[in-house]
């Protein structure tokens, strides 16, 4: 049994996917509009959003720069108006590799401002309706993409897993607070998934799966109602268990398995 009331039926649920032009968010919004979820999706590329919404019928495309607090807060309250949602999956992300001889101040910047200051964005906006949705008999969910690379330090990731970090901390303080009030968080941290982020990466990607294996992984970690996801296993099975190694182990390990 699962830590959050499970989602086996969506059926006319009102899903919000913020970050969802390609990637995961996208395979995720195609899978729950397949299963008859009324499904809007939101980021900055507007091409994308438009061309999701003519291809996938009853749904809206919402474009939307979550680094702007005001258009954030105007984007929840205009889908808000509209009825209560069910789910609010923050998915937007922001990578470049990185590493701490060529630091760019600017670019880590930019990671905090997509990754971690978005998503506060969105919570504010959303947060206060989700509630009074619990009070109101309904069961709404909200679910924060993370990432592997923000369980413990990791070569390349210097601007991104902080961010990260941060979601997975924010996403376990938000279950302690919001669950006992009829609100399920949940937290997902995949490892490698082939989407123009991970494109940038030169190095090999160890069990690296699509985004549509990735939406299935969500879905079944949703119906379940787990707090973590986390995929595909055989990878980030590995990397749970070196988090419990100390210091020295752990910091010589990484070294010799990435040559970095």
């Amino acid at each position: 049994m699962g830590l959050n009331p499970g989602i086996t039926d969506w059926q006319g649920r009102r899903v919000w996917l913020i970050g969802a032009s390609s990637g995961i968010g996208r395979a995720v919004a195609d899978a729950l509009h397949a299963r008859g979820a009324q499904v809007c999706v939101s980021a900055r590329q507007r091409a994308a959003l438009e061309d999701f919404e003519r291809s996938h019928p009853g749904s809206r495309a919402l474009a939307l720069d979550v680094t702007d607090r005001s258009a954030t807060l105007a984007a929840a309250q205009h889908l808000l108006a509209e009825g209560p949602l069910d789910l609010v999956c923050y998915c937007a992300g922001h990578y470049r590799p990185m590493r701490a001889d060529a630091l760019d101040l600017d670019e880590m910047l930019r990671h905090q401002q997509v990754n971690q200051t978005g998503a506060l964005h969105v919570l504010a906006a959303v947060v206060p309706a989700l509630l009074e949705a619990a009070r109101q008999g309904r069961a709404p969910h909200l679910s924060l993409v993370a990432s592997v690379a923000g369980w413990r330090g990791l070569p390349q990731s210097l601007a991104y897993g902080p961010t990260k970090a941060a979601l997975i901390s924010l996403a376990e303080t938000l279950f302690l607070d919001l669950r006992p009030r009829g609100v399920g968080v949940s937290v997902v941290n995949p490892g490698f998934v082939d989407t123009p982020l991970t494109a940038q990466n030169r190095f090999r990607m160890p069990a690296l799966i699509t985004p549509d294996q990735a939406a299935a992984a969500m879905l079944r970690g949703w119906q379940r109602g787990d707090f973590e996801m986390h995929f595909p296993r055989r990878f980030t099975g590995m990397l749970k268990a070196m988090r419990l190694l100390p210091y020295r182990w752990y910091f010589a390990l990484v070294h010799r398995m990435t040559g970095l």
